[in-house]
C-alpha cells in the first residue's frame, strides 16, 4: 500500500508550512499484484463524477484504467478537501489538484525505484504502472515498489511535473462508467437500497403549510398500538428544541421566509417508527394530526400573479443596471417596438429517488449513510438536530438516485439524525413518500419578466428594458444585473421587484439560467423577427456589438457582471459555439410546413452552449425530432462519454420542466406526483440529440448545469418557426400545447 503508515498529519508534516487540502496518501493505494484503488472523494448524482476524478488521477500516476478500483470516500475534509455535487464545479476545482495528486504519487514510485537500482530519478520513465530505466533495460511493477515507496516523504504538490497533455492516455478517452452495468441491471447499489441487520424504517409527517406545528395527535395511541410500530414521536421546536453543539449549524437557507425561519433542518413533524417501511407508513397515513395556524397558509399562486400584475405597473424596487436612454431609443425614428410578459414557474426537483436517509446513534456518537450532496453542511444540520458535536458524526456517501439541486439541503438529514437520537443503537432508515418530496421541496422560484425592446432601422438591437418580478429572498431566482445582454446593447434598463412569501426554494440544475434563458433567448427572437433578420444571424451581430464600459460595481447585488461581457460571458467563445450548431444542423434549410428550427445560446457555470431544436407541430402536439448541440468547456474533455451522457441528460431535463409546473394553494403544494407534475416520457424525447464540442484554450471547466439552459428557448423558438405562435408562459400547456 503507498504510504498507509502515515497518518494525515505526519504526512502533512512532510510538506512543510502548513497543510494541505490534499494528499497522495489519502486517494491512492497500491497493492503487490499492481491493482490500484483510487479514492473518489465527491458524491456521484449521476454525473459520472466517480470515474471522472479518479481518471485524473489514473492518467497522472500513469497506470492502466483495467488495473484500476475505484472506492467512495467517507466524508474527511481533513483527508479530501470540500466534498460537494453541485454547481458543476467539480471538474474546474479538481483539475490540476486531482492531477498534482497522480502526479505525486507517480514521483514516489520513481524515486522509491532509484534508489533501489542507485541511479537518477531523471533517469527513469514510467508506463502502465511499471518504472523503467532504459540504460540497463531494468523495470519494476508498482507493486513491487509500494512499500519501499510508502517510506518516502510525499513531495509537495505544487512542484510536481504534470503531463504534457498530448500525453494523455486516460483523459479524453471513453470510459464506461463502473457502475453501468449494476444499475442497467438493476442491482441495490443507491442510497435507497441500503439496509443493515436490525434495521428499523422511518416515516415523517410534515405539515402541508410550510412550518405548520403539530396541534395535536388525537389517535396517538391507537397509531403505537398498529402492527410492527415501535415508537411515534412527535417533535415541537418549542418543547424540545435540538441542542446547538459546537461544530454544528442550523442555517436558515436559501429562499426562507421572513421572520428566521428555518426551513434547512428539522421542520415540527410526528416520527413513525417501524419494523418495515410499509408499517411506518400505513400508520401514518390513518394518524389523525391537526396542525396549528401558519401565516404561510395565506398565500398562493393566484396571489403571486396579482401582486406581480400590479407591481409591474410600478418603478421597480430595484435598478440592478442602467445604460444609456432606453425611453428615446424606443421614440426614435424607425424603430419598432416589441413587448412581452413572460411568466416562469415554481417547479419541483422530482429526483426518481426519493429522500432518505439511515442513520444510527450509539453511544453517544452518530453515523450516517446520506445521499446528499453537500455531506458537510449535512453533519452540520445532523448535529445540531441530533445535539450532539460534529466530530462525534461519521458520514459514509451513498450512490444518490438523482440531485439536481435538491440534496444541496439536508432536510432529510436532519430528520433521521434526530429521529435516530430517539431510538438510540438500533439503526434507522427514514424514507419519503413521492409526495413527501413533492409537497416538501426546495422548489426552483417562478418569476415574472416584463420586458419591452427596440430595434433600430438597421436591424440592430436599440434598447432592452426588463422588470423582473420575484420573491424576496430567494437567491436561485436573482438574476444579476449584468447577465446578456446587458453590455451588449447600448440602452439597457434592468430592474427588480420582489413579493414576499413562504415556501422554501433552492437550486436546481442551472440555477437562474435555468429559467432566464428560456425569457432571454426568446425574447432576443422576438425582436430578430421584429428586425426581418436570421435569428441566428442576429445573435451573431449582438455577440459582435461593441461592449457598453463597465461602469463601478455597485454595493449589494446586482452590478454590471464580470468578466469580457454580460455575466461574464466571452462573445467570441460563443460566436464559435453558434456557428458550429448552426453548421452541424443546417440551419437555414427549408423544412415542412408545421415543422421549424429554433436556436438558442447561454453561458452558464463557466459553459459555453449552443443548441437548435427541430420541432413539428400538429393540432397543438409537438414532436421534438432531433436537437444538436455545441458546447465550449474548454480545453479537454475528461471522458466523452460522460459528456455525451451530460448534455443528453441536460436537454432532456430542460424540455420535460417545459412541462412542469409547482402551483400553491393555501400555502401549500398542489402537485404531489408524477400525474401532475409530469417528467418526459422516452417516447416524447428527441429521437436524436448530437453534441459537438469546441476545444479551446482554457482550463476545462463542468458539465451538470450548462447544457440544460438553452433548450427551453430553443424548443420555444422552434414552435414559433413552426406555428407563429410564440410561447411566454411555461408550462407549455397554458398555452394549450402537449407532447405528441
Amino acid at each position: 500500500m503507498l504510504a498507509l503508515h502515515l497518518d494525515p498529519s505526519e504526512a502533512f508534516a512532510q510538506f512543510g508550512g502548513p497543510a494541505p487540502a490534499l494528499s497522495p496518501i489519502s486517494f491512492i493505494r497500491i497493492a503487490s499484484d499492481g491493482i490500484v484503488t483510487i479514492v473518489s472523494k465527491n458524491p456521484e448524482i449521476g454525473q459520472g463524477i466517480r470515474n471522472m476524478l479518479p481518471m485524473i488521477i489514473a492518467d497522472e500516476l500513469d497506470v492502466e484504467w483495467s488495473k484500476v478500483k475505484i472506492e467512495q470516500a467517507d466524508v474527511d475534509a481533513a483527508k479530501y478537501g470540500n466534498q460537494i455535487a453541485g454547481g458543476s464545479t467539480a471538474t474546474p476545482t479538481n483539475w490540476t489538484p486531482m492531477r498534482q495528486v497522480g502526479a505525486a504519487g507517480r514521483q514516489m514510485l520513481v524515486a522509491a525505484a532509484a534508489q533501489k537500482w542507485s541511479v537518477p530519478a531523471s533517469e527513469l520513465t514510467t508506463s502502465n504502472g511499471r518504472v523503467m530505466h532504459a540504460a540497463s533495460n531494468r523495470s519494476l511493477g508498482y507493486g513491487e515498489l509500494a512499500t519501499a515507496a510508502a517510506a518516502l516523504p510525499a513531495p509537495a504538490l505544487a512542484d510536481v511535473k504534470l503531463k504534457d497533455p498530448k500525453d494523455y492516455k486516460i483523459i479524453g478517452q471513453p470510459v464506461k462508467g463502473i457502475d453501468t452495468a449494476a444499475i442497467t441491471t438493476g442491482k441495490p447499489i443507491f442510497s435507497i437500497d441500503f439496509t443493515m441487520p436490525g434495521m428499523l424504517y422511518a416515516v415523517f409527517q410534515k405539515a402541508p403549510v410550510y412550518g405548520a406545528k403539530v396541534a395535536s395527535v388525537t389517535n396517538l395511541a391507537a397509531i403505537k398500538a398498529m402492527p410492527g410500530v415501535k415508537h411515534v414521536v412527535v417533535y415541537d421546536p418549542d418543547s424540545a428544541p435540538p441542542a446547538a453543539p459546537a461544530g454544528g449549524r442550523q442555517g436558515g437557507g436559501p429562499g426562507g421566509p421572513g421572520g428566521g425561519q428555518n426551513l434547512t433542518g428539522l421542520l415540527p413533524g410526528v416520527a413513525v417508527v417501524a419494523d418495515s417501511w410499509y408499517q411506518a407508513n400505513q400508520a401514518r397515513l390513518k394518524m389523525q394530526v391537526t396542525w396549528a395556524p401558519h401565516p404561510t397558509s395565506a398565500m398562493s399562486s393566484a396571489g403571486f400573479a396579482q401582486q406581480a400584475q400590479a407591481l409591474s405597473a410600478q418603478t421597480p424596487a430595484q435598478s440592478l443596471r442602467k445604460d444609456g436612454d432606453v425611453e428615446a431609443a424606443f421614440t426614435a425614428p424607425g424603430a419598432k417596438v416589441v413587448e412581452g410578459a413572460y411568466v416562469v414557474p415554481f417547479i419541483s426537483h422530482a429526483p426518481l429517488e426519493p429522500q432518505n436517509c439511515a442513520a444510527l446513534f450509539k453511544d453517544g456518537k452518530l453515523e450516517l449513510w446520506a445521499p446528499s450532496q453537500t455531506p458537510a453542511q449535512g453533519m452540520g444540520v445532523a448535529a445540531t438536530s441530533a445535539g450532539v458535536p460534529q466530530a462525534d458524526i461519521t458520514m459514509h456517501l451513498m450512490k444518490v438516485g438523482g440531485g439536481f439541486g435538491r440534496r444541496l439541503t439536508n432536510d432529510f438529514v436532519a430528520e433521521a439524525a434526530w429521529i435516530a437520537k430517539q431510538v438510540p443503537g438500533v439503526p434507522i432508515k427514514l424514507l419519503w413518500t413521492r409526495e413527501d418530496d413533492m409537497a416538501h421541496d426546495f422548489y426552483r422560484p417562478g418569476a415574472f419578466h416584463y420586458l419591452k425592446g427596440a430595434v433600430d432601422a438597421s436591424g440592430k438591437v436599440a434598447a432592452w428594458k426588463n422588470h423582473h418580478v420575484t420573491f424576496t429572498g430567494a437567491s436561485s431566482a436573482a438574476v444579476q444585473g449584468g447577465e446578456f445582454p446587458a453590455r451588449f446593447i447600448p440602452n439597457f434598463d434592468f430592474g427588480s421587484s420582489g413579493m414576499p412569501f413562504g415556501m422554501p426554494t433552492g437550486a436546481l440544475r442551472a440555477p437562474v439560467s435555468n429559467g432566464f434563458a428560456f425569457v432571454a433567448q426568446s425574447f432576443i427572437d422576438e425582436l430578430a423577427h421584429a428586425a426581418g433578420k436570421d435569428p441566428m444571424q442576429f445573435r451573431l451581430d449582438l455577440l459582435a456589438q461593441p461592449l457598453v464600459p463597465v461602469p463601478p460595481a455597485p454595493a449589494g447585488r446586482g452590478g454590471a457582471g464580470g468578466g469580457p461581457g454580460g455575466g461574464g460571458l466571452n462573445a467570441q467563445r460563443m460566436a464559435a459555439v453558434v456557428k458550429l450548431v448552426a453548421e452541424k444542423s443546417g440551419w437555414g434549410r427549408k423544412l415542412p410546413a408545421g415543422s421549424g428550427l429554433g436556436i438558442a445560446f447561454h453561458f452558464s457555470h463557466s459553459g459555453y452552449f449552443a443548441e437548435v431544436a427541430e420541432v413539428s407541430v400538429a393540432n397543438k402536439k409537438i414532436k421534438i425530432n432531433k436537437v444538436w448541440v455545441a458546447g465550449d468547456i474548454g480545453s479537454q474533455i475528461i471522458n466523452p462519454l460522460h459528456a455525451e451522457n451530460l448534455v443528453q441528460g441536460g436537454v432532456v431535463d430542460g424540455i420535460s420542466a417545459m412541462m412542469q409546473e409547482i402551483t400553491f394553494a393555501g400555502g401549500a403544494a398542489e402537485q404531489l406526483n408524477f400525474n401532475k407534475m409530469p417528467l418526459l416520457r422516452m417516447n416524447q424525447s428527441p429521437l436524436v440529440i448530437e453534441a459537438h464540442w469546441v476545444k479551446s484554450e482554457n482550463s476545462p471547466t463542468g458539465l451538470g448545469e450548462p447544457s440544460m439552459p438553452p433548450i427551453l428557448p430553443a424548443v420555444a423558438n422552434a414552435i414559433f418557426a413552426a406555428t407563429g405562435d410564440r410561447v411566454r408562459t411555461l408550462p407549455l400547456s397554458k398555452s394549450g400545447y402537449s407532447w405528441a
